[in-house]
């Protein structure tokens, strides 16, 4: 009879082999859930929480150029943009690269408005400036997604748990990795 130890392992093992199918469709969808739902507050004045600040910094980038409901409508479409490549997975790669400048938006406030964002006094950030560094994580999310672009694919190769309590980070070898091979030497032809 198996020990307790050995079943949990095992189980393990399976949830890893279903992870390595449907995380990063699952984190794709979730991805996209989030920007669509925080998009379409933006249509909506007084609905979202950062609503003042995204329109601030708007018109901070845009020079003033854009009037204020016009920025925040841009940003609101720019991120259900981006949300529907996500659910759908369709023109990802544009999904992805607007990802990167609504991003580099979204977290421009930390530098536009750090008086805002930080208290004086402990330098501690507030309520409004963890919104904003929460971004990181959206932004790690989007490199898997971009890593998924050429075919990059999560592999299984399923390790009991007892040998993996002490290795750290999985790393990618060289044999992993194409684009880190030797090139093949060409025969000169005369």
């Amino acid at each position: 009879m198996d020990n307790l130890y050995e079943r949990f392992d095992r189980l393990d093992t399976r949830l890893n082999r279903w992870l390595v199918t449907y995380s990063i469709a699952l984190l794709r969808i979730a991805l996209g859930a989030i920007f669509v739902g925080f998009g379409l507050l933006k249509f909506f004045p007084g609905l979202s929480p950062i609503e003042d600040l995204a329109t601030r910094t708007t018109a901070a980038l845009t020079f003033g150029l854009l009037p204020p409901r016009a920025g925040i409508t841009l940003v609101a479409l720019l991120e259900c943009a981006i949300g529907l490549s996500f659910l759908t997975g369709r023109f990802l790669r544009v999904g992805v690269w607007l990802l990167g400048a609504q991003m580099l938006g979204a977290m421009s406030p930390l530098i536009l408005f750090p008086g805002e964002l930080f208290r004086a006094d402990t330098h501690t950030p507030t309520l409004a400036a963890q919104y904003i560094i929460k971004d990181v994580v959206l932004v790690g999310a989007g490199l898997v997604l971009a890593a998924t672009w050429t075919g990059a694919r999560i592999v299984a190769e399923p390790r009991s748990m007892r040998s993996t309590l002490r290795a750290g980070a999985p790393q990618v070898s060289r044999a992993q990795r194409p684009e880190l091979r030797p090139a093949p030497q060409r025969r000169a032809t005369g």
